[in-house]
């Protein structure tokens, strides 16, 4: 039987432009509106045999607000981003402008002295391919957006350059289905549209 892995991601903790590498943060006031607000749709992912999620306070937070008491799972971090931790985008960009453009052209340049992003998709895949497919069929998984980039970039087979233009949005959800080195993506209709089959 294929696995079913569906990815949560988790709810924010800031606005978007104030997002920082590495944010550890705890949940906003908004993102734990946003988490009551779709708990309803969210909730029947509980019912999967694992349950898993990233070790940031948010991730967690996010899963325990959902019902999943989901188990942290180390290689869910998010990328090492070095002496960038704790920065936004635009603040590493005005300290060094070139070393940011190097890292972004260059999925194998660790320019702030941490994880690549090639290395950082390869552990995340690597996570997705030691599934246990015997413990069951469902699992749900709540993690940073920028890790359910990853993980969809590793399962598609694609060039690491299109982890740049996938658009993982808070509390949104995303189901690959497969096993070690197949996975395919898929897409369901959202809650309210669902139809009988």
């Amino acid at each position: 039987m294929p696995l079913r892995v569906t990815f949560v991601a988790s709810a924010r903790s800031s606005p978007l432009l104030a997002e920082r590498f590495q944010d550890d943060r705890p949940l906003d006031q908004a993102g734990w509106d946003e988490v009551q607000s779709l708990a309803g749709d969210l909730l029947p992912l509980a019912a999967a045999e694992l349950r898993y999620c990233s070790p940031t306070p948010r991730s967690r937070a996010t899963g325990d607000a959902l019902g999943y008491a989901p188990l942290v799972q180390l290689a869910l971090r998010d990328c090492d981003m070095g002496r960038w931790g704790g920065l936004t985008l635009g603040e590493a960009m005005a300290r060094e402008p070139d070393a940011v453009d190097a890292w972004l052209a260059d999925p194998r340049s660790t320019p702030h002295g941490g994880e690549s992003l090639l290395a950082f998709i390869s552990r995340v895949g690597g996570w997705l391919d030691t599934r246990p497919v015997e413990d069951g069929g469902r699992i749900v998984a709540v993690a940073e957006p920028s890790v359910i980039r990853a993980a969809l970039v590793y399962a598609l087979k694609a060039p690491p350059a299109t982890y740049w233009n996938i658009d993982v949005r808070p509390l949104s959800t995303t189901t690959v289905t497969g096993r070690a080195g197949r996975w395919n993506l898929r897409l369901d209709a959202a809650p309210g549209q669902r139809t009988r089959a």
